[in-house]
């Protein structure tokens, strides 16, 4: 089942606009957890949340992916390798991969996917050729490269894709325990986890986005929120089903060529905004809507409004460019 809020199907352009804020503000939690626990235990013993070594390198089937990966991204980079056991060039890259993600020490983990086992991912990441080597941050997949290259050039891109992941994301990795091997495994991909009282409409709203069916996503997290009006992830995936539903059919070319020849038309600034929040331009989107507010009035005004105060909800309140759009929203009302 595809996961909800890091879906890769059609929604994961509009889901990785907010992640870098998400992934961060989870990493923040988790350094702020952390630092408790080592003041409640006056800085002794390993940290609650460390990890042996040997969680390091993992396989990763579909049944697990949602978990082991997309999830686990929000937390370490995770490098994914694909190989099979009749890949020679396979034989050679795995095992240098599995050392560099030990000598990271926790800036990374390697989950090593077996395609002959797992057709459907192999499909999913669209691989040609074996071995492949993709990585995942916040939710978002990044090609690396494919085939044998050399050690060091690997070692380039996994240290680049450390930075990144600190820089943008701040995500810094996991903390690891070498003397934690003997503590309890982790849940198993088969281990039942116990569902919230939403669960099965949230993912039916997954579900639905995943089929196309933009309008069986709406309604099903509109009956989340009829029952739980502040439900978080809900009120994010129901922003998000609008926006895509709103631009399902629209003409790009039409929708620029309008807004631009008609720079204080609500509608066309508006029809313009929401395209350029999908495609992934979110400062334009908001400059655009502000920059409409401030030369309408009345009712005009008051849409525009709305409108920009829906997008703030699609990409977060804690996000910096949604902070920066609200104050320069504030100077043009106030």
């Amino acid at each position: 089942m595809q996961p909800r809020n890091m879906s890769m199907s059609g929604v994961v352009d509009l889901a990785a606009v907010k992640a870098a804020g998400e992934a961060k503000a989870k990493a923040e939690q988790t350094r702020a957890e952390a630092a408790r626990q080592a003041g409640q235990t006056g800085g002794e013993g390993p940290s609650a949340g460390a990890v042996p070594p040997s969680a390091l390198v993992v396989d990763v089937d579909e049944a697990g992916f949602e978990r082991d990966v997309l999830q686990l991204s929000a937390e370490v980079p995770v490098v994914l390798d694909f190989w099979a056991e009749w890949c020679e060039p396979c034989k050679q890259l795995s095992p240098l991969l599995e050392r560099l993600t030990l000598e990271a020490n926790g800036r990374l983990v390697l989950a090593k996917v077996d395609v002959d086992a797992n057709q459907m991912l192999m499909q999913q990441f669209q691989i040609q050729g074996i071995p492949a080597v993709f990585a995942v941050v916040a939710g978002q997949v990044l090609p690396l490269f494919q085939g044998v290259a050399p050690e060091q050039q690997i070692r380039d891109t996994l240290a680049q894709l450390v930075q990144v992941a600190e820089e943008r994301f701040g995500i810094i990795g996991l903390e690891v325990d070498p003397n934690a091997e003997g503590a309890a495994p982790a849940a198993s991909a088969t281990d039942e986890i116990p569902a919230g009282p939403y669960d099965a409409l949230l993912e039916a709203a997954v579900v639905a986005l995943d089929a196309g069916d933009l309008g069986g996503a709406v309604q099903a997290y509109k009956n989340v929120l009829a029952d739980d009006p502040g439900n978080t992830e809900a009120k994010l995936g129901l922003a998000q089903a609008e926006l895509l539903a709103r631009v399902q059919h629209m003409n790009p070319q039409a929708v620029r060529a309008a807004a631009a020849e008609n720079p204080r038309d609500p509608a066309a600034q508006i029809s313009a905004a929401d395209l350029d929040l999908v495609g992934g331009h979110v400062e334009d989107a908001f400059g655009r809507l502000v920059d409409t507010v401030r030369v309408t009035f009345g009712e005009d005004r008051d849409a525009v409004r709305l409108r920009l105060l829906e997008l703030f909800e699609v990409i977060g309140a804690d996000d910096p460019r949604v902070s920066a759009a609200r104050t320069a929203l504030a100077r043009v009302l106030f």
